[in-house]
């Protein structure tokens, strides 16, 4: 259930912004008639379980899933209900300010000032209104927001892996699972190859347990069905096939009325520290208040009533009870912005963390690369093969290369055995698949294993028939730890282990070359050679290998740790990102380091980084070195060195462990589910939406929706702009109030004439806030954002600076606001009424023009764009100006707040004065950049 929002927040400008990531399903509400029994799935057998709900180890017809979609609904969970609109309503009336005026209602109503006890309940009906529809608004933008990271689902439908939204799963479907994914539904696995799961979710066990698709006894308790995989549950390591059958509520985790989601409120640190200080605030203003009235009461002789309300309307008045809001509203405009640049903020703590970000920690494929290999070269015993054509449409020949150039002449693979050999066991000892969506090519799985079947598609090799010729056995899923797959098949009728993975790795585990004459001793000396021509021209290398089996049994890493036969070596091109480059360059005027941690080759990722703009490549660290380094050591090197290649998950969180304790903050990119500790131990993790496991996502912060590099720097842009209007609207906020609140408290001192009521500082309070306050939080960012440093985490919100301006502004619209008073009252002639209408335009108008002033804090605005150049800023100007024609010259507003007309001689007077305002604030900005 959606918590309720903040009630320290006061109604007016109350934005319950509240961000739900859903990392499962929305709740299902379809009512899908009477569910039997299930059986006890963990105790069929594969056999008996896919004829049970019709199904097929190649997974159902599309026809068959959607009429099973119309039976079974969506694959949802149950959801509570929002709250009510009556019970927002009510929790309008939740907060300090609102029991402050309804006292005062109370009171009026008591002392029989029947005039200002309505003009007190108008009031309070126009808070509660507009605090009501905010709210509205808020859980409608909810909606939108949660539907950013919908769950996706890896399934076989009409035997072609495919990816589907997770609510489309039906009972019968086959899904295919990978380490770090979460599972979509609850499932009775049909393979399952090293496959361990977290299951804390459900069972509270803190370790990862062992799975397998052998059947367990039937009274075998939830924790021990090594069977299933359910809803909600993580894939700690291995993969596996299992099929759908428990969707949405059927699920035993539907069942116990779990909600897999992530609800947080708006309450950041930045909002509890003003909760804080507006507590601490309010009693102080509380205090004075009734100090100021007792003042008034005992030493100069004033009604008790008068008195009563000059101190509500001072505590009113003084109290910067929208400022929580408006900062509230400024957060959720950010996150909403970071939304729509496809950065979607988890845990609000990040908006403000953002803007501090000295560092960012960047894996290079997907995020600075596009994530489109293409294999490019081969490298065979027998010399270099080029191919042709980029990204995933089978288009392109092969050419051998003489010297340092390709002949024309494309390759026959009936001339060419080795390369046939290599293709076939690149497309076998792999698991993505090529399809065409209409006129588009597209890869189902890793790209990286992608871009060896258009390689092989290029040279004629149809996948489809190669695997159907060669029946996987067993397999080792690629883990980033061990850096390589292996998979059994058999070959001419012989058991063969086939492995690819990281050349360093592999290439110390061969002992032979395969060549066209048979096998010949390696030469490491001439293959390393290789490898650094490839890796230098940018290129993902990755080794093919074999190794014969005498029988077909299951596989282990000791088959891989000796006796492999090298096959060669594929260089895969993987352009960078067009926008990276202008956000790396971006970054580094903004004082933010970008560094590259990634698990290529060094000289791969040196070469991206050079063409990327990244500063300190001359040095790679790679993991073998980092390994080696004292905490000390690296806690150097990790401020002069921007490149950190083949580096497994566990390195990630040394690097930042090392930054942070040179008092950095970074961010931290990750995908898998080894990343979640670095992803946790960052200041702000970013998780890659799109490549990336819902374990990363989990324990990240951000989730980049795009997995771009350049939206980091978009959110940080954000993060500081959301920091700076913050600080804007604080500078405005204050000083109007205290210039109320002053107004009030030196009149009963001095025991002379209000140049204001309380009821009329009610109003200036209530209108100033709901327009002036907001205009401030839709401030486009200033054009030097990104030319300054990283804020500095433990700045002072209110430094020393914004004191300043809070008492300099605050004195000087209360000099305006009692000269205007005083000139109308005894120059003019004019009545208290109209002397007071004056006194509470003039306070108005000084506060917009106070609002132009703070669209900058330092630079001056006294320019076209600095005076014209927001809209928000002149709507809420003209909004308030016709709000306040109307309170000046509609008969029923002036009995109610004791307002009269004013004559043209008294406008200009006003404006010229707000005029002079702004320039003197202008003045004063002047002075303070020429002394610093």
């Amino acid at each position: 259930m959606i918590a309720d929002p903040a009630p320290s927040l006061p109604p007016a400008l109350r934005c319950s912004i509240v961000v739900f990531i859903v990392l499962a399903p929305e709740a299902s509400t379809m009512d899908v008639g009477y569910r039997p029994t299930p059986p006890a799935w963990h105790a069929l057998s594969v056999e008996q379980a896919l004829a049970r709900l019709d199904s097929r180890p190649e997974g159902l017809a599309a026809t068959e899933a959607e009429t099973r979609y119309r039976r079974f609904g969506p694959n949802r969970l149950p959801q509570a209900r929002p709250r009510s609109a009556w019970r927002r309503l009510l929790a309008q009336f939740a907060n300090l300010l609102m029991l402050i005026l309804v006292v005062a209602a109370v009171g009026s109503l008591v002392l029989g000032e029947v005039v200002d006890a309505a003009a007190i309940l108008g009031v309070v009906g126009i808070i509660v209104l507009i605090g009501f529809i905010q709210e509205g608004r808020a859980e409608q933008a909810l909606a939108r927001i949660r539907d950013l990271l919908a769950p996706r689902a890896q399934v076989l439908r009409d035997g072609r892996r495919c990816d589907i939204a997770a609510e489309a799963l039906v009972p019968g479907d086959i899904v295919l699972l990978e380490s770090g994914d979460r599972v979509p539904a609850d499932l009775r696995l049909l393979e399952a190859r090293r496959l361990r799961h977290q299951e804390a979710t459900l069972t509270g066990e803190s370790l990862p347990v062992d799975k397998d698709s052998a059947p367990v006894p039937e009274d075998a308790e939830l924790g021990d069905r090594s069977a299933m995989a359910y809803a909600g549950t993580l894939v700690a390591q291995g993969s596996a096939r299992g099929l759908v059958v428990a969707t949405g509520a059927d699920t035993e985790l539907g069942r116990i009325s779990a909600l897999l989601g992530n609800v947080e409120k708006l309450r950041t640190p930045l909002l509890r520290q003003l909760d804080r200080a507006g507590r601490v605030l309010a009693t102080l203003i509380l205090a004075c208040a009734v100090v100021t009235a007792v003042i008034g009461v005992i030493i100069h002789d004033q009604p008790v009533a008068a008195m009563f309300m000059a101190a509500v309307g001072l505590a009113v008045a003084a109290i910067p009870e929208g400022l929580p809001a408006i900062v509230t509203i400024g957060l959720a405009l950010g996150v909403q912005a970071m939304a729509r640049c496809q950065a979607i903020i988890r845990r609000l703590p990040a908006v403000e963390t953002l803007g501090s970000v000295s560092t960012i920690f960047s894996d290079k494929t997907g995020t600075l690369t596009r994530n489109e290999m293409t294999a490019q070269a081969i490298w065979l015993p027998e010399g270099e093969i080029r191919l042709d054509g980029t990204g995933f449409a089978p288009q392109g020949e092969l050419h051998a290369v003489e010297g340092d150039a390709a002949r024309r002449e494309a390759l026959n693979l009936d001339d060419h055995p080795a390369l046939r050999h290599f293709l076939k066991v690149g497309v076998l000892c792999n698991d993505a698949e090529l399809v065409r969506e209409g006129e588009e090519w597209r890869i189902h799985g890793d790209p990286t294993e992608g871009a060896l079947v258009v390689a092989a598609a290029k040279a004629g090799l149809s996948a489809a028939e190669i695997r159907g010729d060669h029946d996987r056995h067993d397999a080792i899923p690629f883990e980033s730890g061990r850096q390589y797959m292996a998979t059994l098949h058999k070959v001419e009728g012989e058991p063969v282990l086939l492995v690819k993975g990281a050349p360093d790795r592999l290439l110390a585990r061969c002992h032979s070359v395969r060549t066209a004459q048979g096998e010949a001793e390696l030469d490491p000396a001439l293959w390393e050679q290789r490898l650094q021509a490839l890796s230098s021209r940018g290129l993902r290398v990755l080794a093919l290998a074999e190794k014969p089996l005498h029988d077909l049994h299951d596989l282990t890493d000791e088959h891989v740790e000796a006796g492999l036969v090298l096959l060669g070596l594929v260089g895969m091109w993987d352009p960078p990102r067009e926008e990276v480059a202008a956000a790396v360059a971006e970054c580094r005027a903004a004082g933010i380091r970008p560094v590259m941690v990634t698990g290529d080759h060094a000289a791969t990722a040196r070469a991206i980084a050079e063409r990327l703009g990244f500063e300190q490549t001359q040095r790679v660290i790679t993991g073998h070195e980092l390994e080696t380094l004292s905490d000390a050591a690296l806690a150097d090197a990790v401020l002069t060195v921007d490149v950190f290649a083949r580096a497994a998950p566990e390195h990630k969180l040394r690097l930042v462990e090392a930054l942070q304790s040179r008092g950095k903050v970074c961010a931290m990119t990750g995908d898998g589910v080894n990343d979640g500790p670095a992803l946790k131990r960052a200041d702000v993790g970013v998780a890659m939406g799109r490549q990336g496991t819902a374990a990363a996502r989990e324990a990240a912060e951000m989730v980049l929706a795009d997995d771009n590099f350049a939206t980091i720097v978009a959110a940080i842009r954000e993060g500081r702009k959301v920091y700076d209007n913050i600080r804007k609207t604080i500078t405005f906020l204050l000083p109007t109030n205290g210039a109320q609140g002053l107004a009030i408290m030196l009149a009963v001192l001095s025991g002379s004439l209000l140049p204001v009521t309380p009821i009329q500082a009610l109003w200036v309070n209530m209108v100033v806030a709901v327009t002036l306050g907001l205009a401030l939080a839709f401030e486009p960012g200033e054009h030097d954002l990104m030319r300054r440093p990283p804020r500095d985490p433990d700045a002072a919100l209110l430094d020393l600076f914004l004191l300043w301006r809070v008492i300099f502004v605050s004195t000087l619209l209360l000099l305006a606001t009692y000269g205007v008073f005083s000139w109308i009252h005894n120059a003019q002639g004019g009545d208290i009424a109209q002397a007071r209408a004056g006194a509470v335009n003039m306070l108005v108008a000084g506060c917009a023009a106070y609002l132009i002033n703070s669209r900058y804090l330092t630079r001056s605005v006294l320019s076209r764009q600095g005076l014209f150049g927001s809209r928000p800023v002149w709507v809420a100007i003209g909004l308030i100006a016709v709000i306040q024609l109307a309170w000046t010259y509609v008969p029923v507003l002036q009995r109610l707040f004791g307002a009269a007309g004013l004559a043209p001689a008294h406008w200009v007077a006003i404006l010229a004065t707000a005029v002079a305002v702004l320039l003197i604030v202008e003045a004063e900005k002047a002075l303070l950049r020429r002394r610093g």
